[in-house]
């Protein structure tokens, strides 16, 4: 089994930084890829970025592209998103999920991701 904790959520302004960390442990050899999700309330959930295990591939939302980047550090289990230029769209519960990817293209589908965090809440305010 695969366990994720996200952590590093919070309100901040637009404009401003904030960075993101999921904790990843457990059975992690099931899985080859890491991403981050969010979801705004009365939205469905949608894509941010996603990472091959071996940190070969990034892909991003057109979104976030730009301001967002998606990096993990293998020696400490953990993934992070680093968030810039918040803007007030940017607030959403996000969540960091893991899964095996077969194709690249699919890295952004969370149909693809099989294991889930709890999540932690970004507000971007104005």
């Amino acid at each position: 089994q695969v366990q994720l904790v996200e952590s590093g959520g919070g309100s901040v302004l637009v404009g401003r930084s904030l960075r993101l960390s999921c904790q990843v442990s457990g059975y992690t050899s099931s899985t080859n890829y890491l991403a981050w999700f969010r979801q705004a309330p009365g939205k469905a959930r949608e894509a941010v970025a996603a990472i091959s295990r071996g940190g070969g591939r990034k892909n991003y939302a057109d979104s976030v592209k730009g301001r967002f980047t998606i990096s993990q550090d293998g020696a400490k289990n953990t993934m992070y998103l680093q968030m810039n230029s918040l803007k007030s769209e940017d607030t959403a519960m996000y969540y960091c999920a893991a899964g095996a990817v077969v194709n690249d293209q699919w890295a952004l589908n969370p149909g693809s991701y099989t294991h889930w965090g709890q999540g932690t809440q970004v507000t971007v305010s104005s």
